[in-house]
């Protein structure tokens, strides 16, 4: 058999549409309307507001542990714009804009972060798993309700994310695998925003880029700019169209970059420079879509004031509903662990009660 280099039917692309000085290429540029790029810039405000003001309230023991994404604004609100409403979302746990933009309250986003149930139960109508801490767990979720679609005959599809570490865990692997073989309407979307914790992405891989490893599992992968929402909608929703007309999974890397710590409970000075961080600041995503906007006449310095302050009161309501509902109650830990209590159970919960000086049912001030 003679040596020669095979030729593949998958390949790799690479997308960018806006510069850093928020100047648009005219040929990749997409047709939005002024409402509707107003509502991207607005959301991708809520969620830096929201990550600051979580930060605050961790720092101050009003919140527990939690993974700021200041950085990946573009990223998460540019691949849940074409999303529909029958669509399924298996989420990152670094996505609380996604979140809100599918229906989740500001208020369910603090409450999962303290360790309330009721936080991470998808609010009705909305078809969106709870947030998988484990790194890599919940990509095969998703490869397996594309599955469920096609046996159903369904013309919807499933968008999950994740970091650049997920992509190294069986599970994940597992998932590309099963997507590519059944060809399930799946739109995979690794944030690869340069470290998994502490790993920089260079000692994660060695291929040169994650979107590539979608070629070993038969279909196309795309990197595109992670800080240029225009190329995430451009990117997401081609994948969307492809998944739902039958063409199977896509692999997009959304190269971007975590401008805070991995959690609240990380110091990324250990492995990280400030001049990187800064160098990066300067690719700020809010920032880029902000100029690129003002370009078009669609925001100005009065309406980037407005919409500050009028998410920063939408933050401050969700904040006073979240204080409302987070109500301690510890004597709830007794009652997750079997369908009906165990005579034994019932025993050391009534105990435990007495000595805290409260009934049972009786919440915990």
């Amino acid at each position: 058999m003679p040596k020669s280099t095979l030729k593949l039917s998958n390949q790799v692309t690479e997308l960018s549409i806006l510069d850093v000085d928020g100047n648009a290429d005219a040929a990749l540029e997409p047709q939005i309307d002024n409402d509707e790029l107003l509502k991207l810039y607005r959301f991708m405000v809520l969620t830096r507001v929201l990550d600051e003001r979580m930060i605050r309230m961790q720092r101050q023991g009003k919140l527990g542990t939690f993974a700021p994404c200041r950085g990946q604004e573009a990223t998460q609100i540019g691949y849940i714009q074409p999303i529909q409403k029958d669509d399924w979302v298996v989420p990152s746990y670094r996505a609380p804009g996604a979140q809100i933009w599918r229906g989740w309250s500001i208020a369910q986003v603090l409450l999962f972060w303290n360790g309330y149930e009721l936080g991470a139960r998808p609010p009705e109508g909305v078809n969106d798993l709870p947030i998988a801490i484990p790194v890599g767990s919940h990509p095969i979720l998703a490869t397996g309700i594309g599955m469920g679609m096609n046996l159903r005959n369904e013309k919807n599809v499933v968008l999950t994310a994740f970091g650049d570490g997920a992509t190294s865990e069986g599970d994940v692997l597992e998932a590309f695998n099963f997507a590519g073989v059944y060809g399930a309407p799946v739109v995979f979307i690794c944030e690869n925003n340069q470290y998994a914790i502490s790993l920089p992405r260079a000692k994660q891989t060695r291929a040169e880029t994650i979107a590539q490893k979608a070629i070993a599992f038969g279909y196309d992968g795309v990197k595109v700019d992670g800080n240029d929402i225009l190329a995430m909608i451009v990117a997401t929703q081609a994948a969307v169209d492809k998944a739902r007309d039958g063409g199977g999974p896509t692999l997009i890397e959304a190269y971007t970059y975590r401008m805070e710590m991995h959690t609240t409970a990380d110091d990324p000075k250990k492995y990280r420079s400030d001049e990187e961080v800064r160098e990066w600041e300067k690719k700020c995503p809010i920032l880029r879509f902000e100029k690129y906007l003002m370009n078009k006449g669609v925001l100005n310095q009065a309406s980037i004031q407005d919409t500050r302050k009028n998410v920063e009161q939408e933050v401050r309501r969700g904040v006073e509903e979240f204080e409302k509902l987070c109500v301690p109650q510890p004597e709830k830990i007794f009652d997750y662990t079997f369908a009906t209590i165990t005579p034994e159970l019932q025993e050391q919960k009534d105990e435990f009660l007495s000595s805290i000086g409260v009934n049972d049912n009786q919440p915990v001030h």
